[in-house]
């Protein structure tokens, strides 16, 4: 196989048909699943049951179009802390999720912050949020004199 090829099957544009990297157990054992493997919309992603039992859970959301707003305020509601990418839609829309979310948070005490560019975190009234200045000294960490 050459390197292009092997670019392409790695992309994911090509199919792969080298076999070399393939174990016949492991692909034998995973042909007997027992449950359905994805129950809910693959946007949205929360942890485990055993997170939420605790109560330890983070959804992250990718909206496609405005429509996807529904889960944000879902999960929000919930208590959950949404960590919502903007980064594919267009402007406009992302626009409207963000009015969306910051009359989420003000309807629900919560609060909205910027993580990265189009990346916006939603926190419940209950859950605090530690920046990487809050902990940190005065004159900072290798100031020893």
């Amino acid at each position: 196989m050459g390197s292009v090829r092997k670019a392409s099957a790695w992309l994911g544009l090509v199919e792969d048909n080298d076999e070399r990297y393939y174990d016949d157990e492991y692909a034998e054992g995973a042909q007997t699943g027992t449950g359905p493997a994805w129950v809910t919309d693959p946007r949205v992603q929360v942890a485990a049951e055993a997170a939420e039992e605790t109560d330890r859970r983070i959804a992250t959301v990718t909206p496609d179009s405005f429509r996807d707003a529904r889960a944000i305020g879902e999960l929000f509601r919930e208590g959950v802390p949404v960590i919502v990418n903007l980064t594919t839609m267009d402007p406009t829309d992302a626009k409207r999720v963000v009015d969306f979310a910051a009359g989420l948070i003000f309807g629900l005490r919560g609060s909205i912050e910027r993580v990265a560019t189009r990346v916006f975190l939603l926190s419940p009234a209950d859950t605090q949020i530690v920046t990487e200045t809050a902990g940190r000294p005065a004159d900072g960490f290798f100031n020893q004199s």
